[in-house]
């Protein structure tokens, strides 16, 4: 049974000549375990999900799953504004082996809060694996509201939220009213020590995909009670956390994986490569952290 817990990674898509990079993909997989950390998150925002073929789609979770297989959990993304296929995408994902599904909530139709209820207890019927909220209304415009996510908790296979609307009073008010076998994961870098500290259980990181050895030993110390290295690690990280958003995610991790030499610089459009100064801006911080020479 898959736990919602521990530093996650939202992992990039590797493209190659308009292709899926299935190479550099497993030899990012591969980095990520070697360096701590606990579970792997394809296919969401940060992966370019969108922008996926149903096929390339297959492809990318069962890579995923047999690079984890035995060592980390696959938190598969499957998340659209079309219930019927979100199904169809958590469907492809179980069949693939993924141990649980994330799914977003719908963006651009903005459904009423009765909507987004009836969106995710649809999915949750279809799927045999357990569903994870993903609330980020800053990029769906759409906020699940705390009485929502509570109600949702109340579905035995609804298992948690990854938590994006940068409110630690929303946050609060889900883990005061939430049920037992529901979880409050942080789905932002800047706030997974505060919202730890209050009872969230993780995170799903983007700076991971640089840093992972860094994310996983801060969620390690928060875990452990050590707040005062738990802090250290939140104020060493925090430029690089900003320098994720110099433009829209994907965009900037995407670069710094590039600019490590760990992937080709190539994105899906409607994203683009960075513009040049923010690149820069970009490359100082990576090697002020010792990232790059």
């Amino acid at each position: 049974m898959f736990e919602l817990k521990g530093a996650m990674v939202a992992i990039v898509t590797p493209f190659k000549n308009g292709k899926f990079d299935e190479d550099s993909f497993r030899k990012l997989i591969k980095r990520q375990i070697d360096n701590g950390i606990d579970g792997l998150v394809p296919c969401g925002t940060t992966g370019e999900a969108a922008t996926l073929s149903l096929d390339e789609y297959e492809r990318v979770i069962g890579v995923s799953v047999e690079e984890c297989k035995g060592k980390i959990p696959v938190l598969a993304g499957a998340g659209t504004n079309n219930t019927k296929k979100v199904i169809e995408l958590a469907n492809i994902a179980e069949k693939a082996g993924a141990d649980a599904i994330l799914s977003v909530s719908p963006y651009y139709n903005k459904p009423t809060q009765e909507g987004l209820y009836q969106h995710y207890k649809t999915i949750a019927e279809n799927i045999k694996v357990g569903l994870v909220l993903y609330n980020v209304p800053g990029r769906t415009s759409v906020n699940i509201l705390p009485e929502t996510a509570i109600r949702l908790s109340e579905i035995d296979n609804i298992i948690g939220i990854k938590e994006a609307s940068g409110s630690l009073n929303q946050v609060s008010k889900i883990i005061e009213g939430k049920a037992d076998n529901f979880e409050v994961i942080s789905g932002d870098d800047f706030l997974t020590l505060p919202m730890m500290s209050i009872g969230g259980v993780g995170v799903i990181s983007v700076t991971a995909n640089a840093a992972p050895d860094l994310v996983a030993r801060q969620y390690d110390e928060i875990a452990a009670g050590n707040y005062e290295e738990a802090k250290k690690l939140h104020h060493k990280m925090f430029k690089l956390h900003e320098a994720m958003f110099y433009e829209t995610n994907p965009i900037p991790v995407k670069t710094a994986v590039y600019l490590m030499g760990l992937i080709e610089e190539e994105f899906r459009l409607p994203l683009c490569k960075m513009s040049g100064n923010n690149k820069e801006k970009l490359r100082a911080v990576l090697q002020d952290m010792k990232l790059i020479k």
